[in-house]
């Protein structure tokens, strides 16, 4: 019975190698960040190894990406990531959201919340635990960012539109 067991498991575990979610590696940046704002190397590469391969439309894949459902779960982190912040289309977002994101990477940096644990964590991601002097070179790079636009864009502009609620409530 158990042998039944294990070949069955094996045998879905074969089949499910073969149903396998979309890369993420266009690499368009017709709207990365780097169209409109500065990019220092330093902040770039910092970027590159801690915060792409979930917030870009570029993620370097390791090794285990090809095994499943590994693949999925890499995959829904990608997805997810890229919902809440994609440096490759940012400039496509209002000045005002543009302006909110420059905020909102400060505060997961400073909170340690970014990059996630389960990307740094066993040493396969090494290089995206970020230093404090990396997280100030990030946060002070997004102040720069927001400065620039309050400098450049009229302050009503930089505000983010309440939403309405929905009717009925």
């Amino acid at each position: 019975m158990i042998k039944k067991i294990l070949l069955g498991l094996a045998i879905v575990f074969i089949i499910i190698q073969f149903i396998r979610p979309e890369k993420n590696d266009t690499n368009d940046l017709t709207y990365d960040i780097s169209t409109k704002y500065q990019v220092p190397d330093d902040v770039n590469h910092l970027l590159k190894v801690s915060c792409n391969d979930c917030h870009s439309n570029k993620t370097e894949y390791p090794w285990y990406a090809n095994v499943q459902p590994v693949a999925w779960w890499l995959n829904d982190h990608v997805v997810d990531g890229k919902r809440h912040l994609n440096f490759s289309t940012f400039t496509k977002l209002p000045i005002a959201v543009q302006n909110h994101k420059f905020e909102e990477t400060i505060e997961m940096v400073e909170n340690k919340e970014m990059p996630l644990e389960s990307y740094t964590n066993f040493g396969l991601h090494a290089e995206a635990n970020l230093t404090d002097a990396q997280r100030d070179l990030i946060m002070d790079w997004a102040k720069e960012q927001m400065t620039y636009l309050k400098n450049t864009y009229p302050a009503d502009s930089l505000v983010m539109k309440r939403r309405k609620p929905a009717p009925g409530k």
